[in-house]
């Protein structure tokens, strides 16, 4: 199992090397050529999304992108450290701006969910964790 770590500051302008990192790691992991843009569109909102909230939430710690090769699938895992609410409790800084900022987040991972086939949220007081998941290629065997 190879895995390769980014960590970036959460500012927008740092989302773009994100999208190209995955997505050359993907390709060199063996995910199918098709799907490699709509690798590069979930990291990107993803990370997009791990920034707003670090950014909302006063977080200055670091974006944590993993990029994880194994036999038969290629996962990449967003992590942010901004608190999230418990379902059905109030998110920090919630109310009128709390609202659209839930609704934000919402359809940021409904974007995510119609580009992965097999995407897994997890939230928590100390941030948050999306695992996105692809199957790969068997690699091409040399013919002698």
């Amino acid at each position: 199992m190879a895995t390769v770590e980014l960590r970036f500051s959460a500012l927008p302008e740092h989302v773009r090397t994100a999208r190209l990192v995955a997505a050359a790691v993907a390709r060199r992991a063996g995910v199918d050529e098709a799907v490699l843009d709509e690798v590069r569109l979930a990291v990107g909102e993803a990370c997009s999304r791990a920034v707003g909230l670090h950014q909302i939430s006063g977080v200055t710690a670091p974006v944590k992108v993993a990029l994880i090769e194994e036999e038969k699938q290629f996962s990449i895992e967003v992590g942010d450290e901004a608190p999230h609410a418990a379902p059905g409790g109030d998110a920090a800084g919630a109310g009128q701006d709390g609202d659209a900022e839930v609704e934000e987040d919402e359809m940021g991972l409904a974007v995510i969910s119609g580009l992965v086939d097999d995407v897994e949220v997890t939230t928590g007081q100390n941030g948050g964790l999306i695992r996105m998941t692809w199957p790969t290629a068997p690699p091409a065997t040399a013919l002698a």
